[in-house]
């Protein structure tokens, strides 16, 4: 992926993670990621709203373990695959603080998902295509902001205010990841001057929905 990419551009590295798990959530984190490889990043927040839409209404329980597979991946890219790729400077000082920080969100829905008397989902397992430090930086802009995209795709089927408040605090922190990513690569930390341009969920399930991995 060049660093010229644009926000809202498609990013081919996203169909080249891998998540193996068959819960639910992780089905619907790759057809996330599906749709990021196919229309950019404009295109997740439709594609969680109409996956979640698809399958009729979902519960604050089954949202939040959408964003805790969402978060297992974020910690397990940080702090698994940031340690293999010879990190430097900033972007290792980078990768260490935001693994810390997406455990401490894995943490905290878990604990919430626990609290409403549920269980929370089981980490899947994951593959991703950095080899060096320019392609994780890379990779981490992509799914720092596709994570950013997905909890705004979420949101507005969360019942409980306390729980969207729960959420609304930890998007701001992935957003602020994404910003710091972008501008350490020289892209702008606002690529879409303020605004996210998503495409329908028909012009994105019509290409993306093959894509999924099962």
């Amino acid at each position: 992926m060049s660093q010229t990419d644009t926000h809202t551009g498609a990013h081919p590295d996203l169909a080249q993670v891998e998540v193996d798990g068959l819960t639910r959530s992780s089905f619907l984190l790759k057809g996330a990621l599906a749709a990021g490889a196919v229309y950019g990043l404009g295109a997740v927040t439709p594609f969680v709203s109409g996956a979640f839409a698809a399958e009729g209404e979902m519960g604050d329980v089954e949202i939040l373990n959408f964003a805790l597979t969402l978060e297992y991946l974020e910690a397990d890219f940080y702090n698994v695959k940031g340690k293999t790729v010879g990190l430097k400077g900033q972007a290792r000082s980078y990768a260490k603080l935001f693994g810390e920080e997406e455990a401490d969100h894995v943490g905290a829905l878990a604990t919430t998902i626990k609290q409403l008397g549920s269980t929370p989902v089981a980490k899947p397992s994951f593959s991703f295509p950095a080899t060096d430090e320019k392609s994780f930086l890379a990779l981490a802009s992509v799914l720092e902001n596709t994570g950013v995209g997905a909890y705004n795709g979420a949101a507005p089927a969360l019942k409980s205010k306390e729980v969207l408040a729960a959420a609304g605090s930890i998007v701001q922190v992935e957003a602020r990841h994404a910003a710091a990513i972008n501008l350490l690569i020289g892209q702008s930390p606002t690529p879409d001057q303020g605004f996210d341009r998503p495409l329908t969920k028909t012009q994105v399930l019509a290409k993306a929905g093959p894509l999924i991995k099962k």
